[in-house]
């Protein structure tokens, strides 16, 4: 049972337990109205009897203090029995409040763990790829022959994984020798690429076990798609302590297997249409979004405190939680963190 089915279960509890409650003070309180109506009569009779009467007056005054009494009780009960209730009721939204903040502190720490999870099998992929006899063969000696026997390799590889838009290799230079969809992206082989951040880290890598990733961005190389790089050394003979003969760059196709990851966080009824799940990199750059808002150029106002989870209620009143990558396995993360910002109901 979710937490909000909980609440709602012990809210109608509280409430009927209220009602039924007052309903039974209600009807107490007409029996003591009706023991004062009586008592008011008695007397009247008594003093009509004079002294005769003296002895029923004694025990009409009494009735009349005791449905006093009863009358007094009954309304401190009815105000004890409302305040009890409403502290309950308090209380228990409280409690579903907190344990939504964790479900969705949860939730963010989920769809940031996925996504980790994937790109650490590209860590993987891009050094085993490196090592290919091919791509070494390319490194070692960028003949024609060579570059065709490399391209048809990348291109058999990426027949078979399907989340690459492209591979490229490199030489020491920046220059591209070969690609895996020289077809589809004809621009390039041949192009330079010695400044872009991805290829200065990679060609400084100390060894073949090493790799180097970039931030997401647009690779107008590809058509202006959403990448994320990962790149790995090609070094003599496949070794990973190997001279360095160039690099080899995978390029994530990152827009629907993000989109796949965020969409795919398992929200309860209602809450899909008013929760914006959130992939942030470092710089809270919006990398993916439920919403499809924002990609690469909206930088989000996430407030952390200095801690790698939490959440908290923005000046709109929104619920913002978030969790920060905790990695997987050999992959340390990005800085990357999972972001939930949940629309209040009211």
């Amino acid at each position: 049972m979710s937490n909000f089915a909980v609440a709602d279960l012990v809210n109608i509890s509280a409430q009927t337990l209220k009602s039924q409650a007052t309903s039974h003070l209600t009807s107490i309180q007409t029996i003591a109205s009706r023991m004062k109506l009586l008592a008011l009569n008695a007397l009247i009779e008594a003093a009509h009897a004079g002294e005769k009467g003296l002895g029923f007056s004694v025990v009409a005054q009494e009735v009349r203090a005791v449905s006093t009494q009863v009358d007094r009780l009954t309304s401190i009960l009815r105000l004890d029995l409302s305040t009890g209730v409403d502290d309950l009721t308090q209380a228990v939204s409280r409690l579903t409040d907190e344990a939504s903040a964790v479900r969705s502190v949860d939730l963010a720490l989920n769809a940031v763990e996925l996504i980790d999870r994937n790109l650490y099998e590209r860590t993987c992929d891009v050094r085993w790829w490196a090592t290919d006899a091919a791509v070494v063969a390319c490194g070692s000696d960028p003949s024609a022959e060579a570059v065709a026997y490399a391209t048809q390799r990348l291109g058999v590889i990426l027949s078979a994984y399907t989340v690459y838009l492209d591979l490229w290799l490199c030489d020491l230079d920046g220059r591209v020798l070969a690609n895996g969809r020289p077809d589809t992206y004809p621009d390039v082989v041949g192009s330079e690429v010695g400044r872009e951040s991805w290829f200065r880290d990679a060609v400084t890598l100390r060894s073949g076990d090493a790799f180097a990733v970039a931030d997401v961005r647009t690779e107008t190389r590809l058509r202006g798609a959403q990448v994320a790089t990962y790149c790995a050394s090609i070094r003599a003979d496949g070794r990973s302590d190997g001279a360095p003969l160039g690099v080899l760059a995978i390029h994530f196709d990152w827009q629907p297997q993000a989109k796949a990851i965020v969409d795919g966080v398992r929200l309860g009824a209602g809450e899909k249409e008013r929760t914006r799940v959130m992939l942030l990199d470092a710089r809270h750059r919006v990398i993916a979004c439920s919403w499809g808002q924002g990609m690469l150029s909206e930088t989000y106002p996430l407030r952390t405190e200095d801690q790698a989870q939490g959440y908290y209620l923005n000046e709109r009143g929104d619920l913002v939680a978030f969790h920060e990558t905790p990695g997987y396995e050999t992959y340390r993360g990005m800085g990357w963190r999972g972001v939930i910002e949940q629309k209040s109901i009211a």
